[in-house]
């Protein structure tokens, strides 16, 4: 699927580019899995591929049952 490794990385340096230029502030609540699949076209699979690499580049904190929130040190 060409596409779907394309659309996942495409989308985690897009939410990437928005907190470090501080669109998204540090401890705002990212939308959920589903609404981001709706608003960028993409399964829910590509989502969750998205916050992990998110996650692994620490700038994204989920926190179980309330949400994924923009971490608050930034490096």
């Amino acid at each position: 699927m060409p596409t779907e490794r394309v659309d996942y990385r495409r989308i985690a340096n897009e939410i990437a580019g928005k907190i470090k230029s501080g669109e998204l502030a540090p401890g705002e609540k990212l939308p959920s899995t589903r609404e981001l699949a709706e608003q960028y076209g993409v399964h829910i699979s590509t989502i969750n591929r998205v916050m992990t690499i998110l996650k692994d580049r620490e700038l994204v904190e989920g926190h179980p049952g309330k949400g994924v929130y923009v971490a608050e040190a930034q490096s």
